[in-house]
């Protein structure tokens, strides 16, 4: 069966082929395009049209190497796209690094405080979940008017098939749902004020949604029908599908722009000290939880690059790679999630303010910051692992790492070390390898459930072991103690 994946990240989106069936579980890229946001006065936005041409240039791409016998589209969380009631496109959706969603904050705690709010939905504290979105723009012109508000990928599933629904994996992310009974709680959106319409139909991993449109057929040259199956549309949700685990007792890294660390459950921990070490209880496919913390990851990377490459700086990543690899160890550490790295602009400064502040020395050079990044994060993928584990009860024996992140061998290798654990690395493409697996079972092209998908990954998925080296775990402890406590 030839699939095709749809998977949106914060930076780029990319259409991939899967050729799927008993045994076989291959991967082509053929479309990739930049995600470029736009700020536009003081609101940063995403160019959610220019990501829609992107799909259909994949569609058209995928169709020229054959049939395609479905599609499943994933991408980033939280954001959402609001209709009129015509179903017109009421302004592209606001990026979730707008500083201006942090005004509903007060707004959702003068109704439902950080307790309240965690026992219904079990999400780690953000200032941009969608429910201080909507919240930060109730009373404006443009959510008067919205009927229906879409996460990304349903926007994009709507404008392929017409179908009006939000997929539950994603749907968890926006802290309107009740993470115990899978179910948007009207009760929350009654007191937020928020009219119920404006959330659709929820779907689940394996749902059929449609067709792609005669309009879209003829775009994208695809002979029809072509069914659109609901995956997991949060693209942690896909990549955690594609984990190669061979059993239950691994943490994951799903590492990129953001850095998703945590474990598989079969029901949510909605207790005190959960919430209180910000931890987030986002639902999976087949009825899991995803019980992590959301990490600042490779941002910190990615924007130190783009702020050097703006400079006039060398930044050349395999080069600083190697030149980080030979700067001694806890130079400098930071807290990887203070707040001030959210938005972009200057991260290198911004990291040297915090060390400054912190009573150590900044980097002096590229490679020092470059080294402080990495150090820090394997720092926090430590502690979210062991409180992972210790919150919720699990026994874990090995870390998966999957996602672009999976090929820095140095942060693998730093990673291993600071878990004091085996570190299997890879796939890189996790999440568009768990949609077409959800979309390959749900049209019968597979069966079976977690265990057998990802036995198949396994098979077919090349992955890298990084062993944690002996007797580093006091240096590691005592750089841990450098960062504020949680």
């Amino acid at each position: 069966m030839r699939l095709t994946a749809v998977d949106l990240g914060a930076s780029s989106g990319r259409v991939m082929v899967g050729e799927v069936g008993p045994g076989r579980l291959e991967l082509t890229e053929v479309n990739r395009f930049a995600n470029r946001p736009v700020q536009l006065g003081d609101q940063l936005h995403w160019d959610v049209l220019a990501l829609f041409t992107g799909v259909l240039d994949g569609l058209r791409a995928a169709g020229r190497g054959g049939p395609v016998d479905g599609v499943g589209i994933d991408s980033w969380a939280v954001d959402v796209g609001l209709l009129d009631a015509d179903g017109a496109l009421l302004g592209n959706p606001l990026h979730h690094r707008d500083a201006g969603h942090a005004l509903g904050v007060d707004q959702v705690h003068a109704v439902a405080d950080a307790d309240r709010l965690y026992q219904v939905n079990g999400l780690q504290h953000l200032p941009f979940t969608t429910v201080f979105q909507l919240a930060a723009r109730r009373g404006t012109a443009q959510l008067t008017a919205a009927r229906t508000a879409l996460l990304v990928p349903d926007l994009l599933a709507h404008w392929l098939t017409g179908a009006v629904s939000a997929e539950v994996t994603n749907a968890s992310t926006t802290g309107l749902l009740d993470a115990t009974t899978r179910q948007w709680s009207w009760p929350l959106l009654d007191a937020l004020g928020l009219p119920r319409e404006l959330l659709p139909p929820l779907v689940s991993p394996g749902d059929p949604l449609g067709v792609l449109t005669p309009e879209v057929l003829a775009q994208t040259g695809l002979t029809g029908p072509v069914p659109l199956t609901a995956v997991g549309s949060h693209d942690t949700a896909s990549a955690v599908v594609g984990v190669p685990a061979a059993t239950d007792r691994f943490a994951y890294v799903s590492c990129g722009t953001w850095s998703l660390v945590g474990v598989e459950l079969p029901a949510p921990v909605l207790t005190g000290p959960s919430r209180a070490a910000g931890f987030t209880n986002e639902l999976g496919v087949d009825g899991t939880v995803r019980y992590l913390r959301n990490v600042m990851g490779l941002w910190l990377l990615s924007e130190s690059l783009r702020t050097w490459a703006d400079a006039g700086l060398p930044a050349d990543l395999g080069d600083l790679l190697s030149a980080a690899a030979r700067v001694p160890a806890f130079t400098a550490v930071v807290d990887c999630d203070d707040p001030r790295f959210l938005p972009p602009g200057d991260m290198p400064a911004r990291i040297a303010a915090l060390c400054a502040e912190t009573g150590q020395t900044p980097p002096q050079s590229q490679a020092q910051t470059v080294r402080c990044i990495l150090d820090s994060l394997a720092l926090a993928y430590r502690r979210a692992v062991r409180t992972a584990a210790e919150l919720s009860g699990t026994d874990v024996e090995v870390v998966h790492v999957v996602g672009g992140g999976a090929r820095n061998t140095l942060l693998m290798q730093l990673t291993a070390e600071a878990c004091g654990l085996p570190v299997l690395a890879g796939p890189v493409e996790a999440a568009a390898l768990g949609n077409v697996l959800v979309q390959a079972r749900a049209l019968g092209s597979v069966s079976g459930g977690l265990a057998e998908l990802r036995a198949l990954v396994r098979s077919t998925q090349d992955v890298v072991r990084y062993e944690p080296r002996t007797g580093s775990e006091v240096a590691w402890a005592a750089a841990e103690a450098r960062l504020p406590a949680r």
